[in-house]
Formats: structure tokens, sequence, C-alpha cells
């Protein structure tokens, strides 16, 4: 029995992760839970799994929740709330799916308590990934990524050693525009944005999977998750979803990991690693697949693609301000305020103010991502 943290708990990760946990309640048991303040979610969550704790954003919301639940449990909040809950003692792993910089503080310090860390949260590697896994390896912890690319390299290095390797590859669907040409992106609407071909996600991952800036972050993430020279990581294009990533090692062989398009799947792998978990989920049918294809990115038709590997060159703050101004110019997009193309031209200008800024401790990703959000709106407005 394994006792779970969920840092989290009511977005699409964290929900997707109780449902694991509820298919297999022999193996998993729910000790904590964080939300910001979907407390109506967080109710129903609290009656069904019966944590000990749970954090919301602030006091407030914790009135709040008290009057919604029946069940007796303690509630904190706030970052310290939230930090609480991610060092807790019987928690054995924290799945750390927070969206943005609050996720920075509970992540190290469920990595500083000692917890094998499910990781989600791309702000914890794109922001401070060398702090990150410097304490990971100083506290003997374990990242295990979920994100379905990252997850997929994880199971193929497996038994393999890093000086084997001569390339990752990150496949990418290429979203809903990769037929569309690149004069035409100036009109694109929200609605058609949001019609990913493959993936059911929220609506920020899918508008940066449209812009492929994802799959820019992606790259952040696993040039510190694996400890590799960006100049290593590749993507290439494979819009059936099919195979999650590869990895091409110096004998020139190459090792694909595969699987349905389902969140559910490295998400399982990661919650029993390191044994593999018995579920009941989609399988991958060849019978119904015709061909994989794959393609190189258009990095002028995708030029936030360029911006993430610009922003890991400069090192630094880059990665934490590219990510900050992007979520703002995506923000602004969604609610009409710019058009499609605006959302990488609002991020370069964001990224050509920032000096160079060593990143050494959380508040200072923090600050540059304040500083970031702070100029990306000057932008919009």
């Amino acid at each position: 029995m394994k006792n779970i943290v969920i840092l989290g708990s009511t977005g699409s990760i964290g929900v997707s992760v109780l449902k694991i946990i509820r298919a297999r309640p022999d193996c998993f048991k729910v000790v904590g839970l964080v939300t910001k303040s979907n407390l109506k979610t967080l109710a129903k969550q609290i009656e069904e799994f019966c944590p000990s704790i749970v954090s919301v954003a602030n006091k407030e919301k914790a009135k709040e929740l008290r009057s919604l639940i029946t069940r007796k449990v303690k509630i904190v909040f706030g970052e310290e709330g939230s930090m609480e809950l991610a060092s807790c003692d019987n928690a054995d792993m924290v799945v750390s799916a927070i969206v943005g910089a609050a996720g920075l503080s509970p992540t190290l310090a469920a990595i500083r308590a000692g917890k094998t860390v499910a990781l989600a949260n791309k702000e914890a590697l794109v922001a401070a990934g060398d702090l990150m896994m410097r304490e990971a390896r100083a506290n003997n912890v374990k990242v295990i990524p979920i994100d379905s690319e990252h997850s997929a390299i994880y199971q193929i290095m497996r038994g393999e050693t890093k000086k084997s390797v001569r390339r990752i590859i990150l496949t990418a669907s290429g979203g809903p525009f990769l037929k569309t040409p690149k004069d035409e992106l100036q009109h694109v609407t929200v609605k058609r944005a949001l019609r990913h071909p493959n993936w059911n996600m929220g609506k920020k991952i899918t508008i940066d999977s449209s812009t492929m800036m994802n799959k820019g972050l992606e790259v952040i993430e696993a040039r510190w998750l694996f400890n590799i020279l960006p100049s290593m990581i590749d993507v290439v294009i494979h819009p059936q979803s099919a195979i999650h990533s590869m990895v091409e090692f110096y004998d020139s062989s190459m090792m694909a990991q595969m699987g349905p398009a389902d969140m559910r799947s490295p998400i399982a792998f990661a919650l029993n690693y390191p044994k593999r978990l018995k579920v009941d989920l989609p399988r991958l049918d060849f019978t119904q697949i015709n061909s994989f294809t794959f393609e190189a990115p258009d990095f002028e038709k995708y030029p936030s693609l360029q911006l993430a590997y610009d922003a890991l060159e400069k090192g630094g703050g880059a990665p934490v301000a590219l990510n900050a101004a992007n979520e703002v110019a995506v923000e602004a997009f969604l609610k009409g305020k710019i058009s499609f193309i605006t959302i990488p031209i609002i991020t370069e200008k964001v990224l050509g103010k920032l000096g160079i800024v060593k990143v050494d401790s959380v508040s200072t990703a923090i600050s540059i991502d304040k500083w970031a959000r702070v100029k990306a709106r000057e932008q919009v407005l």
C-alpha cells in the first residue's frame, strides 16, 4: 500500500490520478489533497477518498470548505499549507500537478523531505530544473515524469546508461494546424485552436500544443530531467501520437515507447514505479493504424518551439520568463484580446528584455516569473 499526496487534485491530471487510485484501492491510499479554489470537487474527493489533511488557497476558502464536508479532516491553506502536505511524514509519493509557479515550492519541499515525486508540474523543471534535480540527487529522490513523452523516455532508459545515449527524440502531434498554411494562422479562432486531434486536455495546454510551445517546454524539461545537453534533444512530428518518444543510442539502435493516447497509462506507471500496474485501459490496436508518419517541425510556422530552444541556450531565468510570458499571452488569446500569431511575438519581446539572471532559489524563479508576467501584460495592453 502506497500513501499518496496529490498537489492539484481537482485538475485534469489530479482527477486522472484519482481514477487510477479508485480502480486499485488495494495498492494506493490518498493521505492528502491540495487545490486552489475548486472546493465542490475537493469536497467530493474528501468524502470518497478520506484524506487526513487537505490544503486550499486561503483562510476564507478553508472556512467555506469546512461547511461543504461531513468528514473530519485537517484543513490548511496557502503556500505553507501545500508545503506541509508535500512533506508530511506519512506520504510515500507526492504527485505534483499544480499548474504554474505555485507548484514550485511544494515540489521542492517534497524533494527535500525525501518523497518520491510523480511530476506533472512543468514549471518545476522549466523554471528551476537545475535546482530541483540537484536537490533530488542530493536527497536520493526519484523524480518520475507523468508527461507521456518524458514517461516514455524514462521507461526506455531503465537499465541503460546516459553515456550510451546519442539523442532523445520527443514526438509531437503537430496539433490542429499541422496541415494549415502558415499565412492562414492569423485568422485562427479560439474554438478552432482548442480542437486537438488526439488529446483531451485543458485549454492552456491545448493552445500550447497548437503553437508547439508545449513541446518547447518539454525540451527544457528533458534537458534537466535526464541531465542531457540541449543539442541532444530533437523534436519530430508524429501525428498518430502512438509513439510517445524515442531514444537513439551510440550503436545507432533506437528504442521507442508506444501506447494509446491516454494519460492514465503514464500516470499508472509513475504511481506504481518500479513495478507496472495492472489497470483496465485502452490498448493500442495495430490493425486499426494504417501507418506511422514522421516529419520535421517547421520552426518558422511554430516560432514558439524555437523560442524554447533559444531560452534554454540563454539559460538562467530565460526559461522562467518564456513560460510566464507565454501563459499571459495564451490567456489573452483565449479571452479574445490578441490574435493567435501574436502569442509568440509577445513571448519573444519579453525574453528580449531579460538580462542574464541565475536561478539559485525558488524565490528568484518566482520573482522572474512575476516580472515576465508584468512585461507580457504590458504587451497585451
